[in-house]
This record gives C-alpha cells, sequence and structure tokens, in this order.
C-alpha cells in the first residue's frame, strides 16, 4: 500500500476511531473539529485507501476462558517462498494462533496463540505445531501478565 498523505484532521480521526471504534460520526466530527458530512467522506476515504483496515470488539480473553497465551518461536527446516507460504497458509487455519509474524534471527516465526490452560497448548503443539510439515524446532514462552496492551500505531497529531 501506498503511503497516504494525511493532514492534522485526518490524523485526528485516526487516533480518536482507534482509541473508541464505536464513536459516532458526529461525536467524531466535533472531536476532529469538522461537521458530520465531511468527517464521514474523510472516514470513507481513510477505509478505501485502506488505511482504516477494519474495525473489532477488543474481547477479554479470560471472559471466554482463554487463560494462556503462549509465545512461539518456529524455525522451518526450509525458507523458501514456496514453503513460508504453504507454513502461513496452515497458521491461517488454527484458530487459536492469533498473531504470526515472519522474523529475522533464530527463529522464522514468533506465532502468538491463545489455550484454555497449559494443557490445551501442550495439545495444540503436539496435535497441530510441532507435527506440521516443515517445521523444525519450536521455542515457547508462556505469557505470565500483560504488562501492556495498546493495540494499533501511535498517531501524531500534532
Amino acid at each position: 500500500m501506498a503511503k497516504v498523505k494525511l493532514d492534522r484532521i485526518d490524523r485526528k480521526i485516526l487516533n480518536d476511531l482507534q482509541e473508541n471504534g464505536r464513536m459516532t460520526n458526529v461525536e467524531l466530527a466535533e472531536r476532529a473539529g469538522i461537521s458530520a458530512p465531511p468527517c464521514l467522506r474523510r472516514v470513507r476515504a481513510l477505509e478505501e485507501a485502506g488505511v482504516i483496515k477494519g474495525y473489532h470488539a477488543d474481547i477479554d480473553p479470560v471472559s471466554l476462558g482463554y487463560g494462556v497465551s503462549v509465545f512461539a518461536q518456529v524455525g522451518l527446516a526450509h525458507q523458501s517462498e514456496h514453503d513460508q507460504k504453504k507454513f502461513e497458509d496452515l497458521v491461517r487455519s488454527w484458530p487459536q494462533v492469533r498473531e504470526c509474524y515472519l522474523v529475522s534471527g533464530e527463529a522464522d516465526y514468533i506465532l502468538k496463540i491463545v489455550a484454555e490452560d497449559w494443557g490445551a497448548y501442550q495439545a495444540f503443539l503436539t496435535q497441530h505445531l510441532s507435527s506440521a510439515p516443515n517445521v523444525s524446532h519450536i521455542k515457547s514462552a508462556l505469557g505470565v501478565r500483560v504488562a501492556k496492551y495498546k493495540p494499533g500505531v501511535p498517531v501524531d497529531i500534532e
């Protein structure tokens, strides 16, 4: 995606929507210092340009029974583009994997995996991840406590 030129009002809109995606267009417009119709046009333009990729609810994992978050460093035996695509397609099919990053360094990928408990993660590990084609090694780190959680990116509104 090409970089989109954003003015102060666009950045204010993005900052406010990132903080509260349920904000009404009227409230968003007031906070940005413009009227509602041009605010809505700006939001639609930001969506069409791919700057705003979507909206979602931020759900507490524990409330749905997911008490464990694990960060798994995964190494592949072969790292060709084709091998990476096959692994990424497989990862997308696993609902427990919430994030997947291709990284440089000792591991090829870092996965964020949620599970009900440590036993459920171990079952996922043995039944899916470690038995996946081309996976050569896995190093797991249990998330003990969330010290900071801030989705999105910093938006400079000045």
